[in-house]
């Protein structure tokens, strides 16, 4: 959580408790990221990663639900990837037979995490891709 504190710090972000409808927030306009108060530390870090990449993706609220959708899935993954780890990942998996929610609390992380995290997988043969692109070599990292 400090790590994150610290980049939102870097980013020119502020970050303040306070409750709201949903259980964070971030206003692009007074570069704000907000986080309920009383959020697991799981589900603080997680919904802080979230938010810092709806920053970094200039996110702007959307009255479309397709952009709105994107946006949300986007963060998502962005923050699973910055909470993750290709190995951890792995491990977890493997310990919890793919159990969703299991490997949420052991990689201190929100299910919708674990989910984006999979979606960012490319599995071909008994290789797993992350972030996989078009051309040879290019993704994040590659485990057997």
């Amino acid at each position: 959580m400090k790590d994150l504190l610290t980049l939102a710090a870097e980013l020119g972000l502020t970050v303040v408790e306070r409750r709201g409808k949903h259980l964070g927030g971030y206003h692009a306009g007074s570069r704000t990221v907000r986080l309920d108060p009383h959020m697991p530390r799981r589900v603080a870090r997680a919904v802080l990663a979230h938010e810092i990449a709806h920053h970094v993706f200039g996110d702007e609220p959307s009255p479309y639900g397709p952009v709105r959708a994107k946006q949300e899935r986007r963060a998502n993954e962005w923050a699973a990837l910055r909470l993750i780890t290709p190995d951890a990942f792995a491990d977890a998996e493997r310990l919890r037979n793919g159990h969703t929610a299991s490997m949420a609390h052991d990689l201190d992380v929100t299910p919708e995490l674990i989910d984006a995290y999979r979606q960012v997988l490319l599995r071909i043969g008994d290789t797993t891709y992350v972030e996989p692109r078009m051309g040879a070599g290019q993704y994040r990292s590659a485990h057997a």
